[in-house]
């Protein structure tokens, strides 16, 4: 299991692409990308990894108004009992005429056996 295979399954039926890391080739008016950040193991008492925790930002950038696919996208994180950790909006891209907007997610997994 990896917090990037879950967020691709889950945000696929919305319909927008999903790309990881940029986006390649010529973009759509809406368009996902999903960044992994983190990938860390949880240790308890006995020093020994019993979890692994992985983070992302999923970047939603929109030629129109964002508010719709954030909140579907939420919808989404929140349903798949996802951690969302932070929200917030980047900015207007002049260049590219995007609207750019974050959600930053977390998820805990058991640690497989090796």
């Amino acid at each position: 299991m990896s917090l990037l295979k879950d967020l691709n399954s889950s945000l696929e039926p919305i319909g927008t692409p999903i790309e990881t890391g940029v986006f390649s080739g010529k973009p759509p008016e809406e368009y996902i990308v999903i960044t992994p950040m983190s990938d860390r193991l949880d240790f308890y008492a006995d020093n020994q990894a019993h979890s692994v925790i992985e983070e992302a930002r999923i970047s939603l950038f929109s030629k129109m108004n964002y508010q719709s696919l954030k909140k579907e996208v939420t919808k989404v994180l929140l349903k798949e009992e996802m951690t969302i950790t932070d929200r917030q909006y980047i900015g207007f891209e002049n260049d590219t005429k995007y609207h750019h907007y974050a959600i930053d997610v977390m998820k805990e997994y058991e640690m497989e056996e090796i």
